[in-house]
């Protein structure tokens, strides 16, 4: 990879959000935002080859899609009145209707251009899975496949709904518009969603050879202690940063020197962000008292549980199964019945578990979910069923494609336990 390769791909993981939001305030059109965006990108292969790797490739980038936002909108004639509003004299008075005025206190509130463009993006006229999936793509800068897995459908499915998205938008002429402070809470549930997901991939890498992709997960902490800022007696906004630090806390340990995988289990708790968990729990607490709790206050609860066990064997597994009973109430998904199975096996019995894990085979969102044969596997292997334990093996080493987890699944089918 060249050096103008290497800034480039660097570029894109880090200012890629940075510059679609700024490039939007000018286009005041998503798609045309991002097809400026993509276009200063691939000029900037040619002029930093030509000229050298400019000291802030994200300014140098802002300001070549700014330029061809402003050229477009200039071409087309239909949009000839709506210049004077996108580009005005920084010395020219005009008067501030309130609405504005909510803008630019939101604005002070949120200094940072991707919390603003992802409160516009979850536009409550769009489906809140569409919401998410089309925030995911061009705010963080998701490939489609990645986001696919997390929304566990397949990839021409995912490609479809972020079509239908930008053309409802169009179509709907859902304007690029910062909301104002009042209308934030019809939004935040969205948002939230946006963040976790895109924690979650960078926390386990869908695919690549890095278990951890170290950009996304403090750029989701980022956006998520200030959305924190932002709404401070929201319970659910708390309880999302919680989870994130209680998970967090441990990235030290989830592999070893060698870049391995390594289990809850065999993680050595001593190295674990002990500030970060108490942080956490501070949270987690004043959330569960506040108001009956949602579902990142549960997720919350969950993992500080298995983070606050001496060891992996002394952790409360009926406390557990009581918190993901809790959950599946107010987030019935398949992912958290699943979850629920490996502490219901320390309590109930691998074969309890397992009546659980063949129920939710029969759920077709679960057909390309990895963790699911992996946790079959483990507790076919616990009941001694090794020939069964190691077909299941197989088939999450099949639909595994991070090269860590891949590595670890081969591990496992050889030597014959998960957990």
């Amino acid at each position: 990879m060249t050096e103008v390769e290497a800034a480039l791909a660097d570029a894109h993981r880090r200012e890629w959000a940075r510059v679609l939001a700024a490039t939007a305030r000018v286009a005041r059109d998503l798609d045309l935002a991002e097809e400026c965006v993509q276009d200063a990108y691939a000029s900037a292969m040619t002029a930093w080859d030509r000229s050298g790797v400019p000291d802030n490739p994200g300014a140098w980038l802002t300001t070549a899609a700014k330029r061809r936002a402003i050229d477009a909108i200039r071409r087309d004639a239909a949009l000839r009145s709506r210049l004077p509003l996108l580009v005005v004299d920084d010395e020219e008075e005009e008067p501030v209707h309130p609405e504005e005025r909510d803008v630019e206190q939101l604005s002070e509130a949120v200094p940072d251009e991707r919390l603003r463009l992802i409160f516009v993006c979850c536009h409550p006229a769009l489906a809140q899975e569409a919401q998410a999936a089309l925030t995911l793509r061009l705010v963080c800068g998701l490939p489609v496949p990645d986001i696919a897995r997390a929304f566990l459908v397949t990839e021409p499915t995912m490609a479809a709904r972020i079509t239908r998205a930008k053309k409802k938008i169009a179509t709907a002429r859902i304007p690029y518009r910062v909301p104002r402070p009042a209308d934030l809470p019809e939004r935040l549930r969205a948002v939230l969603a946006v963040i976790h997901l895109l924690f979650t991939t960078g926390h386990t890498a869908p695919t690549g050879a890095l278990l951890v992709r170290g950009d996304l997960v403090d750029r989701a902490m980022h956006l998520a202690r200030m959305l924190c800022d932002l709404m401070p007696g929201d319970a659910e906004a708390r309880g999302l940063l919680a989870l994130l630090l209680v998970t967090d806390a441990r990235r030290a340990t989830r592999v070893d020197a060698d870049g391995r995988l390594l289990r809850l289990k065999d993680q050595d708790r001593s190295r674990w962000d002990r500030a970060a968990l108490a942080e956490a729990d501070a949270m987690i607490v004043s959330s569960l008292r506040a108001a009956p709790p949602g579902r990142y206050v549960l997720q919350a609860a969950i993992a500080s549980l298995y983070a606050e066990a001496p060891a992996y064997d002394q952790t409360d597994w009926p406390q557990l199964v009581a918190l993901y009973d809790r959950l599946l109430q107010v987030w019935p998904s398949p992912v958290v019945a699943l979850n629920r199975a490996v502490p219901l096996s320390m309590v109930a019995g691998p074969e309890a578990a397992l009546a659980e894990v063949e129920r939710l085979e029969g759920d077709e969102r679960m057909s390309g979910y990895q963790y699911l044969p992996a946790i079959k596997a483990d507790l076919l292997s616990r009941l001694g069923r090794p020939v069964e334990a190691a077909a299941a093996y197989r088939q999450a080493f099949d639909l595994a494609a991070n090269e860590a987890e891949r590595a670890f699944l081969g591990r496992m089918a050889r030597t014959g336990s998960l957990f």
